[in-house]
């Protein structure tokens, strides 16, 4: 390849091949090995000072996972990335590496409910965490302290599918000084890149619709180089030895990579890297079929509530129209009272009961009963998460077999 912009997809196929390649491999190869050794030990205690590009060990780096890396950085058009072993490893590395006590993160009430469990352990450690509805501006400047340091959202809140006031937001942390970080993972960098609304990081669970496949568990977090390092407040001075933009992440590979391990296996980052390859196909397909089920239950007098970005009467319609590409392959739906969702879902029989969402299969589940139940009931009405509330992850199946699936689960 040569220095031309490529599109999403073919920059994405051929990102390997733009760093020299083991005997012509058309994709990078699995390097297994936790050791790096060096002919000279000088070189050795380069690599580990940072004055030399190298390998250290296996928890803090891998040729393997760097490829993927390169490939993530590519998609959200960032300075730099780390995968790491989950999504959830990946919020985490935020608050292990960059909080402290008495700092202060101003995050959407909107969140998929391990981040939300998260933010809940991050608080009883000592970090203060206000929770606040994200679609409006004025919630998260009006939570703002002195001691804030992160505004963290998401793009589409999982499951009840609200928009954060992305733009807007970006630019009151601009002002202010404050590291925004936008989880990107129920968008993806195919259908929105985050460092358009000014996000310093951005999160991807890839576990999903990067993936694709279910196969495989993992997470990253870019840096988009719009953040300056040098007005926060925590960088360690032994990382400012680097360049002011990479402090942040250097700080992040050392204190929540190295020393917290929650390091991505090469067989993962693989199976990601493969995966990637036909997200853009996969996704177009899945934001089509979410979209036709969407209108198709919304419809029917036996729903009583369908929550999509893709539906004209979703609140944030207009938004996600002037920001993404299209509206994504997740939504939910609340069933009429005298519809049982648990007879519901065992009638179909092409939808999985499952929990995942971006996979290649079209997979569905009750909100209330299981990934939200350890929230409880008040935590539960407060985010407007009903009792009879399905979330779907709609796959890349044949239309027409998707509607009239759900369609008989209805009873017709």
């Amino acid at each position: 390849m040569d220095d031309k912009q490529y599109g999403f997809t073919t920059t994405i196929l051929h990102s390997d091949r733009q760093k020299n390649i083991e005997h012509g491999s058309l994709h990078k190869p699995i390097h297994t090995s936790v050791a790096f050794g060096y002919k000279d030990a000088h070189q050795l205690a380069a690599v580990f000072q940072g004055r030399e590009p190298g390998y250290r060990y296996g928890r803090q780096g891998n040729p393997t996972v760097s490829a993927l890396e390169d490939k993530i950085n590519r998609m959200e058009g960032g300075l730099s990335t780390i995968c790491f072993a989950t999504g959830m490893a990946a919020i985490g590395a935020i608050a292990q590496a960059l909080l402290r006590r008495g700092d202060h993160v101003v995050s959407s009430a909107f969140l998929f409910g391990n981040t939300n469990s998260l933010w809940q352990t991050v608080a009883a450690q000592g970090v203060d965490v206000s929770m606040v509805d994200a679609t409006d501006v004025a919630n998260v400047e009006a939570a703002l302290t002195p001691a804030t340091r992160v505004v963290f959202v998401e793009t589409i809140a999982n499951p009840r599918t609200q928009i954060a006031d992305l733009e807007r937001i970006g630019k009151l942390c601009a002002e202010r000084g404050i590291l925004y970080v936008v989880d990107n993972t129920m968008t993806s960098p195919y259908l929105f890149q985050p460092k358009a609304v000014g996000a310093g990081l951005v999160v991807n669970a890839l576990t999903k619709s990067i993936a694709g496949h279910g196969n495989a568990l993992g997470g990253s977090l870019t840096d988009t180089g719009l953040y300056d390092w040098s007005r926060y407040p925590h960088i360690v001075d032994n990382y400012k030895k680097y360049s002011t933009p990479q402090w942040g992440m250097a700080q992040v590979r050392a204190k929540a990579l190295r020393d917290f391990g929650a390091s991505l296996g090469p067989e993962a980052a693989h199976h990601i890297a493969v995966g990637s390859e036909t997200m853009a196909l996969r996704i177009e397909r899945e934001c089509a079929n979410a979209l036709a089920l969407a209108r198709m239950l919304s419809a029917d007098e036996r729903v009583s509530a369908v929550h999509y970005p893709g539906l004209e009467n979703h609140p944030q319609h207009d938004l996600a129209t002037k920001l993404f590409r299209a509206y994504g392959g997740l939504f939910s739906f609340e069933l009429r009272e005298d519809v049982d969702c648990f007879d519901y879902l065992n009638r179909l029989r092409l939808a999985i009961p499952a929990s995942n969402l971006g996979d290649t299969r079209t997979l569905v589940i009750p909100v209330a009963h299981t990934i939200f139940y350890e929230m409880g009931a008040q935590r539960r009405a407060s985010m407007g998460i009903a009792e009879s509330l399905i979330r779907v992850s709609v796959g890349i199946e044949d239309t027409a077999d998707l509607l009239e699936d759900f369609r008989q689960a209805l009873g017709g």
